[in-house]
């Protein structure tokens, strides 16, 4: 499930539903990201390892078009859910503080 819709059923969310939102995101792009930088990368190898005539100037070319194949996918699987989760786990602990805040200021002082 979304962590849009997780938030919208649940009154606060809370890390552990961040978390598990942010992992299940990062597992449903796996599939489709590996397809991708596979079928790519398919393309691209023999070039890299071709010779004859034109061979440098193609693999000139090549190269940097693996490393960005091998960048993004590490990118794409790794670096952007982490930021992501950093991201909205300060919002989560934020309104979890608001929440306990305002249940401090709306608590008997007696109490």
């Amino acid at each position: 499930m979304p962590w849009a819709e997780r938030c919208r059923q649940s009154q606060r969310p809370t890390l552990p539903q961040l978390y598990e939102a942010v992992i299940e995101g990062a597992v449903e792009r796996v599939r489709p990201k590996m397809m991708t930088v596979t079928a790519i990368m398919a393309g691209l190898l023999p070039i890299l390892w071709g010779g004859g005539t034109g061979a440098s100037v193609m693999k000139r070319i090549a190269a940097p078009m693996v490393g960005g194949m091998v960048s993004s996918t590490i990118l794409t699987l790794v670096v952007i859910p982490a930021v992501y989760s950093l991201w909205k786990e300060r919002a989560v602990v934020r309104d979890a503080e608001g929440v306990r805040s305002a249940a401090d200021v709306l608590a008997p002082a007696g109490g």
